[in-house]
């Protein structure tokens, strides 16, 4: 492959520009090597360079008291309290996925593990908000039961437990499902590890799988859209290996907490490429690389295929010389052999030599931090065309064959299906399992709980991008404050379609602004995350999702609140603004196909007052349960809120008498919460929040056996079960 001819076809095949492809000849001097242009074209492509986004992400909030490691990291760290850090991130591996849903899901589970314990934390939980389309159509089900197997599999070997996650089904994502990942880890701070390489002439060790040809060129595979020649770059689809997933992870939490390392990194996204070039980037140095060391499990891998193959389950290390002999003894033990394969200079030069020839030497920072940035695309807003709520029938709605019919859909029925595939309950340290709220653990040797969530909803950003992801954080934010946590920090991952497109462009820097902005209105920085774009493919886009990852703590286990109903006679209140439209509505969008207006707009002022509300009334002890209002409205909340009680209660309420019932029933509009009482308790809820200026309703009582909305419907828990816990 070192004597190919580099024609424009090729260029362009790489995902290269003209005039990426002319600032290469000037970095040079010279033309590429093919495997020059091979580096070239993974660490520029939008997977590693983020170079539509950057500018961007640039403006969000990303420092904080609790903040220890912020983006650029493998992952974000924060401070939990006693000397404990949470290491947390979120990633995708949408375009995977969608050509081998399997080994796509499976995969990215194992690399987003990899940057958790390349941190030095161990890992201890994983979330993983799916997209699908509707599961009748065309290979959707495949796609869905692909992607579930493969998380499964790969969590339940590894011994990680899969605590949440979000099974959302909308026909825009039939042609490209998002597949997100969140893993989260603990570690004391003492032992966090970063991939900041430093000195010279420290040797580079590779330990791990050996390399094959599967994977190569996957960076640039993400960031192209789909269409129907994808099938044919099934090769850039990696191949998972949970087992040796699981002695890496031992191994290297062994080398950190030895202290004999210097940096880490994991062969993800651009292989050896990246992970090597990215550490000693870091540190200001330069590479020496010699291919013939590296272990290979295909026969006569070329230069090229070596560097860009994105095998899985490998690391790399940097090492003193006088610390590689205890290096190479723990992995041993591990059964795993220690590989050097290059070396730090005081260059800034990568040099790659492979069967005594050099084949790449290339200005190191040159890859890692200098881009060619793109022609820049005029952000042209492209509002939806959607039909006003009104409009969609609700005065003739049976309102118990609404409900019947939105449990059993597969986007609001129950996900039991899907749990009892994950080994939830593995460490034995979960506190809350899948489906009732935020994931909940413990940490051992840490008084408090950790929660965690993931959170998106492409509808309310298609209807407007910068509202909706404005309302995505802050109901992030929400499902933690339900269950008694503190939200401290953020991890994103940004799904969309082509930035080079002038609606793209917009969604994604409105999207991008409304995440900055309600960050800062809550105080929760943003640690890192991923960008997946090109999520489109010839007949449609996906609609813009932002999926948002959040951590918080209980800093008190006695504050835990669970979302169901607790006890027959419980006082039920609505807190925060009434509800004034359903506009975004699921199942109004579920039901006529269309996209319900008007966009929903969110004071994060308010929001954040009615957080802090709720979370004072529970830690002062006054609630029964509580859980936000988002998608379905009050009319899901209520119902599983029912759904997951314990003992049959559920609630009879009352409509505010004027009330339009389609806006009381199915409005998703921000800050809102249902909470429920105790009798003896129902004076003190009302005077905290008269007290803080947050609006209350008391709307009805916990109930046995049925659910009711007086003058509206009456259904009995047994035929909402009936319908709920309809599987796919």
């Amino acid at each position: 492959m070192t004597t190919i001819e580099i024609t424009p076809a090729i260029v362009a095949e790489h995902g290269l520009t003209p005039k990426e492809y002319d600032r290469i000849l000037e970095v040079l001097g010279r033309e590429p090597t093919i495997t020059e242009l091979g580096v070239f074209s993974v660490m520029w492509s939008e997977h590693c360079s983020y170079k539509h986004t950057r500018r961007h992400l640039a403006t969000l909030p990303t420092k904080g008291p609790a903040v220890l490691h912020g983006p650029g990291e493998n992952a974000g760290a924060v401070d939990i309290g006693e000397g404990w850090a949470c290491v947390f991130k979120i990633e995708s591996h949408n375009h995977p996925s969608a050509v081998e849903p399997y080994e796509g899901a499976a995969t990215g589970v194992g690399g987003i593990l990899r940057d958790i314990f390349a941190m030095g934390a161990r890992p201890v939980a994983l979330l993983d908000p799916l997209r699908f389309g509707p599961p009748g159509e065309g290979r959707n089900s495949h796609f869905i039961q692909g992607v579930v197997k493969g998380i499964a599999d790969y969590g339940n070997c590894i011994g990680v437990p899969v605590l949440g996650g979000e099974l959302s089904i909308d026909p825009c994502y039939t042609d490209n499902c998002l597949v997100n990942v969140m893993a989260v880890g603990v570690a004391k701070h003492e032992e966090l590890m970063t991939a900041n390489a430093r000195g010279t002439g420290n040797p580079l060790v590779y330990y791990g799988n050996a390399t094959g040809r599967d994977g190569t060129h996957g960076a640039t595979f993400a960031s192209k859209e789909l269409s129907e020649e994808s099938e044919e770059d099934r090769g850039c689809v990696q191949v998972g290996d949970p087992f040796m997933g699981k002695k890496i992870l031992e191994a290297t939490l062994e080398l950190i907490r030895s202290g004999k390392i210097i940096a880490l990194q994991d062969m993800g996204a651009a292989g050896l490429t990246c992970s090597s070039t990215e550490m000693a980037s870091k540190g200001g140095l330069g590479l020496h690389m010699d291919l013939d060391k590296v272990p290979q499990r295909a026969a006569n891998l070329s230069a090229y295929e070596l560097l860009l193959s994105e095998s899985q389950e490998r690391m790399l290390a940097v090492v003193s010389p006088e610390n590689l002999e205890v290096v190479e003894g723990i992995l041993a033990k591990w059964d795993l052999g220690a590989h050097v394969v290059g070396h730090t200079t005081d260059t800034d030069r990568f040099v790659v030599e492979h069967r005594g020839a050099v084949v790449a030497d290339i200005p190191l920072q040159t890859i890692c931090n200098e881009l060619v940035w793109p022609d820049e695309v005029e952000a042209v807003a492209s509002p939806p065309e959607t039909r006003d709520w009104r409009d969609c029938g609700t005065g003739d709605f049976d309102w118990a064959e609404v409900l019947k019919t939105a449990l059993a859909s597969p986007h609001f029925a129950s996900k039991r299906w899907i749990h009892e595939q994950y080994d939830h309950q593995v460490q034995t340290n979960t506190v809350v399992r899948p489906g009732v709220g935020a994931g909940v653990i413990r940490v051992r040797g840490w008084k408090g709980l950790l929660a965690m969530t993931t959170d998106g909803n492409g509808l309310w950003c298609m209807l407007d991008p910068y509202e909706g992801t404005k309302c995505v954080t802050a109901e992030a934010a929400r499902n933690l404050v339900a269950c008694g946590a503190r939200p401290v920090a953020v991890t994103n991952n940004l799904n969309f379609g082509s930035p080079r497109k002038p609606a793209g462009a917009w969604q994604l820097q409105e999207s991008v602004r409304g995440l900055g902005d309600a960050c800062r209105a809550l105080g929760t920085p943003v640690t890192g995350g991923n960008v997946s774009l090109y999520n489109e493919s010839p007949r449609m886009a996906v609609f813009p999702t932002p999926v948002i990852g959040m951590i918080g703590v209980i800093d008190d286990p006695a504050h835990l609140t669970a979302a169901a109903f607790r006890s027959e006679g419980d006082a039920v209140f609505l807190i925060g603004p009434a509800a004034t439209h359903a506009g975004g509505s699921k199942i109004l969008r579920d039901r006529t196909g269309v996209i319900p207006g008007p966009a929903l707009r969110i004071d994060m002022d308010v929001e954040k007052n009615v957080q802090e509300t709720v979370l004072e009334l529970i830690r002062e002890g006054l609630l029964t349960a509580a859980a936000d209002v988002a998608e379905g409205g009050l009319l899901v909340t209520l119902a599983e809120m029912a759904l997951n009680s314990r003992g049959g209660l559920g609630a009879t309420v009352n409509p505010p008498s004027g009330v339009d019932a389609g806006a009381w029933l199915l409005s998703e509009e921000p800050s809102r919460f249902v909470v429920t009482c105790r009798a003896g308790n129902v004076a003190g809820l009302m005077l905290r929040c008269e007290g803080r200026g947050a609006r209350f309703a008391q709307i009805g009582t916990v109930a046995s056996g049925h659910l009711e909305m007086q003058g509206l419907a009456r259904i009995s828990l047994s035929e909402m079960r009936a319908s709920w816990e309809t599987a796919l």
